[in-house]
């Protein structure tokens, strides 16, 4: 058995749900949190899991879930910053609301998180961040300035956040996955469009054909990115950056090949733009 405990976010279905099996499986304390915990049957089944409320947008239930993680497993090691959706469509058809609301729940989520749990992580002086970004944090496609804006700054700042976490003896690791077979093109997918803004709609139609030509390609098991959050958190290197699944190896091997008109232009052959 391991006596170590991991709090995941937006543990409810997908990459969350898949990494607290597989951490519990791994001999684990999982810290299952999600907004609506009274609606898990799995999680709340199995022996050393704490099913328990957090939403990133209510700091109150991020510090009580910490605290009673805390209480009931004696300590954190590991916390995974999951929690999170994308929104794209037009910006200009985006409505204001909107766009605070992705940058709230992606950014400034993790972020409430981050600091809650870093007094615990300082005392112990120990413990990993794992922040899970996309390969979206390295590249973008059309229509995603407000999701990928999200994973470019996760990406910048979980690596400024290192030099401050390798100053109280605690790393930050940044997983990158790619296409997985979520609901992220259902449930986790708010595309915003207006069909007046005529100009647009040519290359809406395109993006979302090859959105769909993405996910049916092949798309990673949410296991593969759980396997990979392991690997961040028991590796006991200073890596930084891990990526999950084919795909992701490919994409960021290709951003880092070419110039960005280069691999602009690849994008645009792939949504046939």
């Amino acid at each position: 058995m391991n006596d170590k405990t991991i709090l995941i976010t937006g543990a409810s279905s997908g990459i969350g749900k898949a990494t607290a099996h597989f951490f519990q499986q791994k001999g684990w304390n999982v810290i299952a949190t999600m907004r609506t915990p009274e609606k898990e049957t799995e999680l709340t089944a199995l022996n050393n899991v704490l099913v328990t409320r957090l939403d990133v947008l209510d700091v109150d239930s991020i510090h009580a879930a910490i605290t009673q993680g805390i209480d009931q497993f004696g300590k954190i090691d590991v916390v995974v910053n999951n929690a999170g959706y994308g929104a794209y469509g037009p910006l200009e058809a985006t409505p204001p609301e909107k766009i605070r609301r992705q940058f709230d729940v992606n950014v400034m989520g993790l972020l409430d998180v981050t600091k809650a749990v870093l007094p615990h992580f300082r005392q112990n002086k120990d413990g990993i961040l794992i922040n899970i970004s996309s390969v979206g944090g390295k590249m973008a496609f059309p229509f995603g300035s407000l999701y990928h804006g999200t994973k470019f700054a996760v990406e910048g700042i979980s690596e400024a956040l290192s030099y401050e976490m390798e100053a109280i003896g605690c790393k930050v690791k940044i997983v990158e996955p790619g296409a997985i077979k979520t609901d992220f093109a259902g449930r986790s997918f708010d595309f915003n469009n207006d069909e007046n803004l005529m100009e647009y709609q040519p290359l809406v139609g395109k993006l979302m054909s090859g959105i769909d030509s993405i996910m049916e390609n092949n798309p990673s098991e949410p296991i593969v990115v759980a396997e990979v959050i392991y690997e961040a958190a028991t590796d006991g290197t200073n890596t930084l950056r891990y990526t999950a699944g084919e795909d992701a190896k490919d994409f960021v091997a290709n951003r880092k090949a070419a110039d960005d008109a280069t691999f602009m232009q690849g994008i645009k052959a792939q949504f046939g733009i």
